[in-house]
């Protein structure tokens, strides 16, 4: 028989995301609806090892779905990567009475999440990443909401750089993964789009792409970077050097972290939230929230790290082409 859930705690880790605070509503909301007590988990496994905890009711939540960043916090922890805080950690949950933890946060605030399975405490993971690199999901809570933020900033740098009749180099973030870059690159009308997935790091080609626009006409010259390529200033100067055409770079940083989240950020993590806790009270554990083909789902968490993920050929070869 799977054993009865009678508190949740649950934590952000990582990076935060906005739709983080819908999340841990919708896991809040949802848990005391069917009668279980919620914990709320500070500063990620790091306030878990200090015992950073506050007990969560529905009054705690409220207003709070429209705000970006995370309500409860997130910290790195490197004690919690040893097996010794590992076992720390699930003996605090059980002092605290908590049977079932939900994490959200990426792949490495899931193997947190496993060690906590391991030693006995029902763990749930929800996609809480900007970066839209978890290969079990379509969906990341965050994404939207960055991408959107990314677009229009480079909306705003593209209208000076065509004033100005420069080139422009706007990198955006995503660590190893180019999604953001993608999906703004076609969004914004990029003339080149850098991806750590297909850059090949010949920039001469990126010269002579510059060297032809301006001969025929084009006043401006966008290329998105993503943060896995990187060094956007260096390139900057050669690029510069290599045209005779001013060219800047711009690195929009942690603003793509920020901000209230979308629509689709409140609903999708709301959804997974509500979900993560149905799932924990029919005594899964070591799973991972996902939507994947139109439908939420869970998954194994470790086939779900066990997942690679690639840019889809088709949607990159319609960048190119635009």
């Amino acid at each position: 028989m799977a054993k009865e859930i009678r508190t949740i705690g649950v934590l952000t880790s990582g990076g935060d995301a906005p739709g983080m605070n819908a999340a841990i509503r919708a896991v809040a909301r949802t848990a005391l609806a069917k009668g279980v007590k919620v914990k709320g988990i500070k500063k990620g496994y790091h306030g878990l090892l200090n015992e950073e905890m506050v007990d969560i009711e529905t009054r705690f939540v409220s207003d709070t779905i429209q705000r970006g960043g995370t309500i409860l916090g997130t910290a790195r922890c490197l004690e919690f990567m040893t097996a010794e805080g590992q076992e720390k950690g699930a003996q605090i949950c059980r002092r605290h009475g908590i049977d079932g933890v939900v994490v959200i946060g990426g792949d490495g605030s899931y193997r947190g999440a496993q060690a906590l399975s391991r030693q006995g405490i029902n763990t749930i993971g929800l996609p809480g990443t900007i970066d839209l690199d978890i290969a079990c999901t379509d969906y990341t809570i965050g994404f939207d909401t960055a991408v959107n933020t990314a677009m229009q900033a480079i909306d705003k740098v593209k209208d000076t750089s065509s004033s100005h009749e420069r080139c422009s180099i706007i990198e955006v973030m995503g660590r190893n993964a180019g999604y953001i870059a993608l999906w703004c690159g076609v969004a914004n009308g990029a003339e080149d789009i850098l991806l750590p997935e297909k850059y090949d790091f010949n920039e001469q080609n990126i010269i002579n792409h510059i060297i032809e626009n301006r001969k025929r006409g084009k006043t401006h010259h966008i290329i998105i970077n993503a943060e896995g390529i990187g060094h956007s200033s260096s390139m900057a100067r050669r690029i510069e050097a290599a045209t005779g055409i001013e060219t800047r770079a711009t690195i929009l940083g942690y603003m793509q972290r920020g901000g209230s989240p979308t629509c689709k950020d409140r609903y999708y993590a709301s959804v997974m939230g509500a979900y993560a806790v149905d799932i924990l009270l029919e005594g899964k554990t070591n799973r991972v929230v996902g939507y994947k083909d139109g439908q939420f789902m869970d998954f194994d968490m470790e086939e779900a790290l066990n997942m690679k993920k690639s840019i889809n050929e088709y949607q990159y070869g319609v960048a190119c082409m635009l």
